[in-house]
């Protein structure tokens, strides 16, 4: 009794086994040629693919001819041409006869063998009746069936498997290129190569985004740099003429899409075909350079004929543009912390030669105790102070230049040098304002501007004559005859607006008689501006109320105590709060 569940059906029709997987239909070059066998070589999968590709020792050729000689029925392996695959002689385990036969006038039943939908091979069964049972003949075409069917899933596993390895051949290869150089014009060239290599193709470009930009395309490809290419002219490669209508191709490559043309020569999705004719351009495949969402460039590759790219062709350039954008990426942020270190060296070699800037000790003058503290928020900073010798007078300057760092550093530097000379040379200290005030408005730019107070104090007679450019007022906190603690503070004002705004100010000078016994403190909005994390500010109420108790709890303070108290009071109110400013602070004690 025969089981009509096996029948294969009418001779007269192919029967084929698929066994479908998502991977791309194209090999490597035959097994027993090809480099990808030998140890540690490998090629790429170029043109449709073969039986001949995946047989090693011969055993599905002998298992056909042991199936032939049991059964007295002909059962032969044949390859994607037609032609009968044996087993070898010699050192070889199999050939190939060039007996291909015509499918029309063959009465043979055949079995194709299907990977990823393209036929690599046959099974045929030539008519006849089996030396075996009844139903011989039916299960001989069964087990043909099966053997089929487990080839055709072996083919395909080992096809994906070589698809894969290809795959991290060249993705290893660029990560190898990044750990060594990392530099985007090695990395882009190594990138470009491989894709070449491994799809098989003639002619290509990886074009890169500026690194600021935001993704949105241009109507003409302006906005794009050649960062790499292969194979195309000048001509081509600078023409701002996109390839594709509304640069279609890049708008899908930059969402992650892998845009493909058979021809772009007869794509109606291209502007240009006659350029690209030209050129001698016909298969295309492009995908976008994107990392962690952000559009880098494309890489556009082409064919000189047509060519219908595969799934695999698909991905594989997919994760070697993937790949490209990571290490590009990887190489610009190297390239950046390179050039930070750079500038923070710079930086700090700034910031050695501002701290020499300031005075390395304070004036010894008799009948004068003097300190100061200048600490920044940044390495380089806006504030400054200075001493000068006036022809037996003490000059003293405190000043606080708009912004923090490398900027205000620079105009930091202009004003004190520039108050500096003028000191040496004019008496009238509003003069001596008034001409800094000019040259700061000559030389920068609307925002940028300084504060300062200037003052000269006599040590013979106390006498002070000052002039505040929208400084901070200092403060003098006056001794009481009778020696007991201080009780009032007074604040010294008098000037102009800040330096930097207005050509024209005019700046007025103020006097003020000194005692003995009297503080006078000079300092910078950095102190009473000082935040706590919630944003509490210190304010001068609480630097008038320190002052005015240290000197209550020893009205004799030295001047270095009373500049470490204050401070110690400004760092306990703040805690841990970075500091937002950087703060200066003077105090000279008639003694």
């Amino acid at each position: 009794m025969t089981d009509s569940s096996l029948s294969p059906g009418s001779a007269n029709l192919d029967k084929p086994v698929h066994v479908h997987v998502e991977a791309a239909g194209s090999a490597a070059p035959p097994a027993q040629e090809s480099a990808s066998d030998r140890p540690g070589e490998f090629s790429a999968p170029h043109g449709p693919p073969s039986i001949t590709d995946f047989l090693t020792d011969g055993s599905l050729a002998g298992l056909c001819g042991e199936l032939t000689r049991l059964t007295g029925v002909a059962v032969e392996l044949r390859d994607r041409d037609g032609r009968s695959i044996v087993t070898g002689s010699g050192r070889r385990a199999w050939d190939v006869l060039d007996d291909a036969e015509d499918g029309a006038r063959s009465d043979a039943t055949r079995y194709p063998l299907r990977v990823s939908g393209e036929t690599i091979g046959w099974l045929a069964v030539a008519p006849g009746t089996p030396r075996l049972s009844e139903d011989a003949r039916q299960r001989l075409e069964h087990v043909v069936t099966l053997i089929a069917s487990a080839s055709a899933e072996l083919c395909e596993n080992g096809l994906e498997l070589r698809h894969r390895l290809h795959e991290l051949s060249v993705l290893y290869r660029l990560n190898s290129l990044l750990t060594r150089n990392p530099n985007v014009a090695a990395i882009l060239d190594t990138a470009l190569d491989s894709a070449l290599d491994v799809l098989d193709l003639d002619a290509g470009a990886i074009m890169l985004l500026p690194e600021d930009a935001d993704g949105v395309l241009s109507e003409h490809e302006k906005d794009l740099v050649t960062a790499a290419s292969r194979n195309l002219s000048r001509e081509w490669l600078e023409d701002p003429q996109p390839l594709s209508k509304d640069r279609v191709f890049d708008q899908l490559a930059l969402r992650g899409e892998s845009v493909v043309s058979p021809d772009v020569t007869e794509d109606p999705r291209v502007l240009i075909p006659e350029r690209a004719r030209r050129e001698g351009l016909a298969g295309f495949i492009n995908a976008g350079l994107v990392f962690q969402g952000r559009p880098i460039g494309v890489m556009r590759l082409y064919k000189r004929s047509r060519r219908d790219f595969s799934d695999w062709d698909r991905r594989l350039l997919k994760s070697i543009a993937q790949q490209s954008a990571v290490a590009v990426q990887q190489a610009r942020l190297q390239q950046a912390r390179k050039e930070e270190r750079r500038m923070q060296r710079q930086v700090q070699l700034a910031a050695d030669v501002q701290r020499r800037m300031l005075p390395r000790t304070v004036p010894s003058i008799p009948g004068l105790d003097i300190a100061a503290a200048y600490e920044p928020s940044f390495e380089l900073g806006g504030d400054f102070y200075d001493f000068a010798n006036l022809g037996g007078h003490l000059g003293l300057i405190v000043g606080d230049v708009v912004g923090k760092g490398i900027a205000a550093a620079l105009l930091m530097s202009a004003v004190r040098a520039m108050l500096r000379a003028h000191a040496e040379d004019i008496y009238d200290l509003d003069e001596v304002v008034g001409r800094v005030n000019k040259a700061v408005c000559r030389d920068t730019q609307d925002h940028e501007f300084a504060t300062l107070w200037y003052g000269v104090l006599d040590p013979a007679t106390l006498r002070l004559t000052y002039c505040s450019a929208g400084h901070e007022p200092p403060m003098v906190i006056r001794r009481s005859p009778s020696g007991s603690p201080p009780a009032t503070i007074e604040e010294l004002s008098v000037g102009g607006m800040v330096v930097g705004i207005d050509p024209t100010q005019k700046y007025q000078r103020g006097t003020y008689q000194l005692s003995r016994g009297d503080v006078l403190l000079a300092y910078t909005d950095g102190l009473p501006d000082a935040l706590t994390f919630s944003g509490e500010k210190f304010g001068k109420a609480r630097l008038r109320a320190t002052l005015l108790r240290v000197l209550q709890e020893n009205p004799e303070m030295p001047a270095r105590q009373i500049v470490d108290q204050i401070l110690w009071e400004v760092r306990r109110f703040v805690g841990l709060a970075r500091r937002a400013d950087d703060q200066t602070i003077v105090v000279v004690r008639a003694v």
